[in-house]
């Protein structure tokens, strides 16, 4: 255990280190791109709010349907062909978004994506958790949390430029050659086979786990579209199938895919579940922010991806001060410090974030998330990856993972759900509707975009149409960040009541170490010649 506590790093540790980051930037920023494009895409494919939703969220569900299993393959078969693997297939799979002729093929794009990334992106954190030890892996993880997140930040900033001169596709070219370089690098500098496990890979396991999110998100996505009640029953009864099926088969799996028992510490899901929240609120403020800044306020691409700058910048500032608060004074203290201003960034949403909002409220919004994000980013990974053995470190980084894409898919279609609702709702409520044809009626209740193509069908009431539009989209609005705020203050009190303090933490921090030793070192006595376990 003592070795465990000293500072350790691997060679070339600066390069090593960068070579990580970038990979798990690239997946960061493809999965923000889409958020400023979306009204463009809206309106050049005359979707509606649940395929503009789906359009978003699908990067987060390709991500976090797919970590699970990839981490355990990535444990067992090798870390650095995963991430090679992954930077590979985000080529095709940003051509294919940059290029969709329809708006399905788009989601399925955005699919394909958040699988490449669910490919590389647990894999970096589960690297640096193998190489470095002790101080210097907390150290790298709030770099590579904090550096992380600010790249994911700076997307919709990069879409915004982008999305002034050229298509909305362009926005999903754009990392095609750091991924190239990225590729290159891991190749070159990528360490193989680090603390990997030989244990074999619970397929099965990892099958329900896909159909388990896949399921769950969908089935949020289509909740509150008129007609799909029986899609969306349908959906939630297969994940709850899968989700019984998963937990039956992790008791029994004599290589579980995750390990229920490792889950069950406290240190661990406490964090996990409490970094679903934040996490998920950064992706759910992004996706409703951006449009409220083009739709609401009448941004540009630029100004709306120029206006979440603060977030970038104090994520980035916050990341190495955190790694000292929870030396100082434990991971606990730091974790709820990030939800307050995880929550005061939403009651700001709430309260001022209004038509007509000056740009200060808006920049004040993006950076108490900014910190809120950055303040929690290093004890929660930190608290995964101190809490498992090292053999299974891409279990904690898939949880990592889990936690961000899992989080930002369900608060993403929760607040799409809540957004689609709240604007259609609002719009069905406007009084003076009898000149109004039903067929205008429901393309008016549709979407933004499509009630903005109805106000250049009929000029004379444009400005009726878009002003009650806005009004429309600002209700639904405020219903999705009234449930970012229910949902912070849930994860506070998570935190408050259950996570241990520093004492605690370290007494229990130590004492699953001990106990992963103690296994380790009867394990192979529990196996027979002919690798047959003992029972």
């Amino acid at each position: 255990m003592q070795a465990r506590s000293q500072s350790s790093a691997p060679a070339r540790a600066g390069l090593v280190l960068i070579t990580l980051i970038l990979a798990a930037g690239i997946a960061n920023i493809n999965l923000a791109v889409a958020n400023v494009a979306l009204p463009d895409i809206g309106k050049a494919f005359q979707a509606s709010q649940t395929a503009v939703d789906l359009v978003a969220v699908g990067y987060s569900l390709g991500l976090a349907a797919s970590v699970l299993y990839l981490g355990a393959v990535g444990d067992r078969y090798g870390r650095k062909l995963l991430l090679a693997g992954g930077m590979a297939l985000s080529i095709p799979a940003c051509l294919l978004a940059a290029f969709a002729p329809s708006v399905g093929a788009l989601v399925v794009a955005r699919l394909v994506g958040g699988l490449s990334a669910g490919m590389a992106y647990p894999t970096t954190l589960a690297l640096v958790t193998a190489l470095w030890a002790g101080p210097a892996r907390t150290r790298s993880i709030a770099l590579w949390s904090g550096i992380g997140s600010a790249i994911a930040a700076l997307g919709p900033l990069v879409s915004g430029v982008l999305l002034e001169y050229f298509w909305w596709g362009s926005v999903f070219v754009f990392t095609l050659p750091f991924a190239v370089i990225a590729l290159v690098m891991v190749m070159l500098s990528g360490p193989a086979h680090v603390n990997e496990s030989t244990a074999p890979v619970d397929n099965l396991g990892g099958i329900l786990s896909v159909v388990l999110v896949t399921g769950l998100i969908l089935a949020i996505n289509f909740a509150a579209v008129p007609g799909k009640g029986a899609v969306t029953l349908g959906l939630a009864a297969i994940a709850v199938a899968a989700a019984i099926a998963f937990v039956l088969r992790q008791r029994r799996a004599a290589s579980p895919l995750y390990d229920l028992h490792i889950a069950g510490r406290r240190v661990f899901w406490v964090a996990a579940v409490g970094g679903t929240i934040v996490f998920g609120s950064l992706m759910g403020s992004m996706f409703i922010g951006q449009q409220f800044m083009q739709n609401v306020l009448g941004y540009s691409t630029f100004e709306a991806g120029f206006a979440i700058l603060p977030a970038a910048v104090f994520m980035v500032l916050v990341a190495a001060p955190s790694a000292r608060l929870v030396h100082a004074y434990g991971s606990r203290f730091t974790l709820l410090l990030g939800y307050l201003f995880v929550l005061l960034s939403f009651l700001t949403m709430l309260l001022l974030w209004k038509k007509g909002s000056p740009y200060w409220q808006v920049g004040l919004g993006y950076a108490l998330m900014g910190i809120g994000i950055g303040l929690f980013g290093t004890p929660a990974s930190h608290s995964l990856t101190a809490s498992v053995p090292v053999n299974r470190v891409g279990m904690a980084s898939g949880t990592a993972d889990l936690q961000r894409d899992l989080g930002g898919a369900i608060m993403q279609s929760i607040f799409g759900a809540l957004l689609t609702a709240g604007y259609a709702a609002t719009v069905a409520a406007a009084p003076n509707k009898a000149q109004i044809t039903a067929s205008t009626q429901n393309q008016l209740e549709k979407s933004f975009s499509s009630a903005t193509a109805v106000a250049h069908q009929y000029p004379q009431y444009a400005s009726a149409i878009t002003a009650g539009a806005k009004t429309s989209f600002l209700q639904g609005a405020n219903w999705a960040y009234a449930a970012g705020v229910i949902a912070t203050v849930a994860g506070i009190a998570l935190v408050f009541f259950l996570f241990p303090h520093k004492d605690d933490e370290q007494r229990l921090l130590g004492e699953y170490q001990a106990a992963d030793a103690a296994e380790a070192v009867a394990e192979p006595a529990a196996t027979l010649p002919g690798g047959t376990r003992a029972q």
